[in-house]
């Protein structure tokens, strides 16, 4: 494992890598915290400053709810504080959208945007979607039983992935949080981050995994939001494509990084 401070992880963020090497901030989706990065933290460490941060609702900010604001907010006060004012920013699934806002709003301070899994606009018929599928989950988790059932299942689909006992130790004991999913929909619906994201003139790169149906059926749309965009595509892999082929998904990170920066 890469070294962390011990101040930093107190805070919620792992900080690791080299203080001139290229800053990427990589931040996670609903359930899951910051150490869903583990892999690729400890990947690209050798080179990059890797920051990743817990989201509101999530990890060491448990005691908050996901919103898209502190969000933002928190997002921007890594990129100053920590990363010299600029950064490659990495999001996957809620993560992605976070990312693309904030890459709207502060173009220049994105170096590169890639956006993991959050191909789906969430305007339209998939508002609707985006509704219920989070009317449910914020119900199903008020159930103590049932938010127990669904961390228990997303501890299982960790410890089967192909990643070294510590990682997934790791990921396991920051613990996952069924009930985010839920506050992060009414938060998301509504929002056309397809015309955020055609506001952001730097390099962007869709990632989506092979199996993760609904994201591929937007991929090439949202790619086309922007005139300069790349797509990729991680086959074997579904919707959280940095665990399930995580050698795969460093390797076109560093790839991309080296195209742009």
């Amino acid at each position: 494992m890469s070294q962390i401070s011990e101040e930093a992880a107190l805070h919620g963020v792992d900080i690791v890598g080299p203080t001139d090497g290229q800053p990427v901030v990589f931040v996670h989706g609903a359930m899951f915290t910051r150490k869903l990065w583990a892999p690729q933290r400890d990947a690209l460490s050798d080179e990059y400053r890797v920051i990743a941060p817990d989201l509101p609702g999530h990890g060491t900010r448990l005691d908050e709810t996901f919103r898209l604001e502190p969000a933002i907010e928190l997002l921007d006060d890594l990129i100053e504080t920590q990363a010299d004012g600029h950064a490659i920013l990495v999001g996957l699934s809620l993560g992605g959208y976070v990312s693309t806002e904030y890459a709207s709003r502060y173009p220049e301070k994105v170096d590169g945007l890639v956006v993991v899994g959050s191909s789906a606009n969430p305007v339209g018929r998939m508002e609707a979607v985006t509704r219920v599928v989070g009317t449910v989950s914020r119900l199903a988790t008020r159930s103590d039983r049932v938010e127990q059932g669904i961390r228990r299942a997303g501890e299982k689909w960790v410890r089967e992935r192909d990643l070294s006992p510590e990682i997934k130790e790791e990921i396991i004991d920051s613990g996952i949080y069924p009930r985010q999913f839920g506050e992060a929909g009414p938060d998301l619906r509504g929002k056309d981050f397809r015309s955020a994201l055609s506001t952001y003139p730097g390099p962007t790169l869709v990632i989506n995994g092979a199996r993760d149906l609904i994201m591929q059926r937007g991929a090439e749309d949202h790619a086309a939001a922007t005139n300069n965009a790349y797509i990729a595509t991680m086959d074997g892999a579904g919707h959280i494509c940095n665990l399930h082929r995580p050698d795969a998904f460093s390797a076109v990170i560093r790839k991309f990084s080296s195209e742009i920066v």
